[in-house]
């Protein structure tokens, strides 16, 4: 189970790196912002935690017989949380991140509903990560929303 958990967690780094390809930069900064968005310190120490989560989450379900189903909803959403941080961040798509953190969300509760039929441990810290993404969702309306001039860009 060990060898499962660091593949998983190399797959969740990897779909992490994105940040470091796409950086924040000055075009975020210089977005408004709703007064809720978390502090800059707030999005590693989460996300490492979440990645953490999702991997010890992931290698409980592959080892348990029945776990197929909940596996390719993990590869679905690993695949989208990849792809919008070069969307946004990197072509600066508002509103394309937006549409694509709908599909995570649903990707992500898939996600923890498989889950929770194969591990309830799996399907509890899957918990977070729907909640985060969610949260993130929310941001990335307000910023499109706050935003018009960037958002008719996208």
């Amino acid at each position: 189970m060990i060898l499962l958990f660091f593949i998983f967690l190399a797959a969740c780094f990897a779909a992490g790196a994105t940040g470091g390809l796409f950086p924040t930069g000055e075009w975020y900064k210089g977005l408004n912002k709703p007064s809720w968005t978390p502090p800059d310190w707030m999005f590693p120490v989460a996300w490492t935690t979440l990645y953490l989560c999702m991997s010890y989450s992931a290698a409980l379900v592959a080892s348990a017989p029945d776990g197929g189903m909940g596996l390719a909803f993990w590869a679905l959403q690993i695949a989208l949380n990849t792809l919008w941080t070069p969307v946004f961040f990197g072509l600066r798509r508002i509103k394309l991140g937006f549409y694509i953190l709908i599909a995570l969300w649903i990707a992500v509760a898939a996600t923890m509903v498989s889950f929770f039929a194969v591990n309830l441990l799996a399907g509890i810290l899957f918990v977070p990560y729907l909640i985060w993404v969610t949260v993130a969702g929310a941001l990335n309306f307000a910023v499109w929303r706050l935003n018009p001039e960037e958002a008719a860009l996208s």
